[in-house]
């Protein structure tokens, strides 16, 4: 067999910046700060020096399990402090608004700031986010940190380096069970938004910004309160008649958990031209460490798939790509690879779906934007 010309470096580990003592503020000490995301900053060498949470013992328990110094009672407080130079906020979209323009009052000394996902509850909240950062001139990126899962870079690479050809179709295949927050309960948008979002941004990051959008979607038979959008099925139509298509099924069938037995998963397949590539996403099994995975197969040798491994897992090691890209960017005085006014796009295609399950039909982005 004639091997072919293919570099097993698939770019899977982020850039780190060269300044790694950045002062880190945290707002928020949630399940996904207290656990996954600081613990990827220690791993790595990055510098929380701050954090507050409404709880004021979920902070305190944060502080002490990272060796964080500072405890503030309150998230103004803690962007009152000078030494501050980078916020990371995780707390839910509906309140966002209200700490970064706090932030922008404050701005001599606040140079990033790294929000979660989803920025806003829609898409004229989260424009106006991006506009307060921009006059203030604070740099501004998204926590989208599926971009940072590693079959996902390993992916990337791949389609960039043309392993596989011009892509011709490709989906995403959840079978999972999300934690809803309580503030959900107020809104009646929940998967596309606060889980599929992931999947929708995946598509932008892989692919760049499909032409139209067609959605459907059933309420979850579990989730008790109103909601739009459980179990949901969206396609995102390309020019070139590339598809991206993703199921997103957060009911599972009937049980209580993530039992084995429900068979609970997400798959990602993309077929191209030249070859085929296919994997696993190892979010689903936390918190036992679960690489993703990829397999990839080309045109030249049929039957013959390519299988790298690695050790790492999106929860936590995927978090130390997110926060890298903004403080390269701050170093750098660039644009983070995240950036918040191009993850404008990724909400207008949030909201493409809902006014396409709304309308029953396809929506452009332009209708959006």
């Amino acid at each position: 067999m004639i091997e072919p010309d293919i570099d097993f470096d698939l770019k899977i580990n982020p850039e780190l910046p060269k300044r790694m003592d950045f002062r880190i503020g945290c707002i928020g000490a949630g399940f996904i700060m207290k656990n996954i995301q600081l613990s990827a900053y220690r791993n790595v060498g990055f510098n929380p020096i701050a954090i507050t949470d409404l709880i004021a013992e979920n902070a305190k328990e944060a502080a002490k399990k990272w060796n964080i110094p500072k405890v503030y009672s309150s998230y103004v407080k803690l962007i009152e402090d000078k030494e501050i130079e980078i916020l990371d906020i995780a707390i839910p979209p509906d309140q966002q608004i209200n700490v970064i323009r706090k932030a922008s009052e404050e701005n001599d000394h606040i140079r990033g700031i790294l929000a979660q996902k989803p920025l806003a509850m829609n898409y004229k909240e989260a424009k106006e986010i991006v506009e307060i950062c921009k006059k203030a001139n604070i740099k501004l990126s998204i926590n989208s940190n599926m971009r940072y899962d590693q079959s996902m870079r390993a992916l990337k690479t791949i389609l960039d380096r043309g392993y596989i050809g011009e892509p011709v179709l490709a989906t995403i295949e959840m079978r999972a069970i999300p934690h809803w927050q309580e503030f959900l309960r107020k809104y009646d948008r929940l998967t596309i938004l606060n889980m599929s979002v992931h999947h929708i941004d995946i598509f932008r990051y892989l692919f760049g910004d499909p032409y139209k959008i067609i959605a459907s979607a059933r309420p979850d038979p579990r989730t008790k309160f109103n909601h739009i959008d459980g179990i949901t099925v969206y396609i995102f139509e390309y020019k070139n008649n590339f598809r991206a298509i993703s199921i997103d099924d957060v009911w599972a069938g009937p049980g209580k958990g993530n039992e084995p037995e429900r068979d609970i998963y997400i798959k990602w397949r993309v077929e191209g031209l030249e070859g085929i590539a296919k994997g696993t996403i190892g979010w689903p099994y936390y918190p036992i460490p679960t690489p993703s995975t990829i397999d990839f197969t080309i045109k030249q040798i049929p039957g013959y798939w390519f299988s790298p491994r690695w050790d790492k897992a999106w929860f936590p090691d995927a978090f130390v790509g997110t926060m890298s890209q903004l403080l390269r960017a701050v170093e750098s005085g660039g644009k983070p690879e995240i950036d918040a006014e191009d993850n404008l796009k990724t909400l207008a295609a949030v909201e493409a779906c809902y006014m396409s399950i709304e309308k029953s039909c396809a929506v452009s982005l332009d209708e959006i934007e």
